[in-house]
């Protein structure tokens, strides 16, 4: 995924609040509020003073002009925009990326695998089907990468789902998408969620697949990079 120089540029945050917006200085010393496209804590991936990439859009029908994309802390860049980590997955299961996935040729956005819940991705090859949950990775602690920030009911819902549908001897994962560039593996956030990190447990007992990869996040772009170990 790439950004264009014309409709993005940095700025300092002064302040988040109210979850989705956030009060920043951009660099003409003009102070704006953004868009916050996160619902989680963004816990340890901002604070007071830091520098943030925007993008601005000119769509009459927005309220707000600006989005904040990511934040940068002295190590990294962190993607935080979780609105385009969809479509950063979808673009690596196109271009068969997922090496754990790159078999299946039929991708379906946001299909529905019970009568309550929708899932990420639908994935089929023949009669064969994977049912994809994708989760965005921005906190992180001692180069680990750590998911979720924030206790996360409807995370664990998904879980369960994932370990229903393996269940139905059909194939199941999450992959867990770490967005920033200073971690070399990935754990659950036992301390902030442990009934999260317990589900995980099961599911991968159950056979749900756990996947975790990390994107090299820039003020350029996101580009897929690697897979990370993970430990439970």
């Amino acid at each position: 995924m790439l950004f264009s120089a014309e409709n993005t540029c940095q700025a300092v945050i002064l302040k988040r609040y109210k979850r989705f917006l956030a009060d920043v200085q951009l660099d003409s010393q003009q102070v704006v509020t953004a868009h916050v496209p996160n619902t989680g804590s963004m816990k340890g991936c901002w604070q007071a003073g830091q520098r943030v990439l925007l993008t601005h859009h000119d769509n009459p029908k927005r309220k707000l002009k600006y989005t904040l994309e990511m934040t940068q802390n002295a190590q990294t860049w962190i993607g935080v925009n979780t609105a385009r980590t969809n479509s950063l997955v979808a673009e690596a299961l196109q271009l068969r990326q997922i090496n754990e996935l790159k078999n299946y040729s039929n991708i379906k956005a946001e299909q529905k695998i019970s009568a309550h819940t929708r899932i990420d991705f639908l994935l089929s090859e023949g009669e064969n089907q994977l049912a994809l949950e994708v989760k965005n990775v921005t906190l992180a602690d001692n180069q680990t990468a750590l998911f979720p920030d924030a206790v996360t009911t409807r995370g664990q819902k998904h879980l369960r789902e994932l370990i229903e549908f393996r269940g139905q001897n059909k194939e199941s994962a999450i992959l867990f998408a770490v967005q920033r560039n200073d971690v070399t593996s990935f754990a659950p956030a036992k301390e902030i969620d442990p009934q999260y990190a317990q589900l995980l447990q099961e599911a991968h007992k159950a056979g749900v697949k756990i996947l975790v990869y990390q994107w090299h996040v820039s003020p350029q772009k996101i580009v897929l990079e690697k897979s990370l170990p993970f430990h439970l």
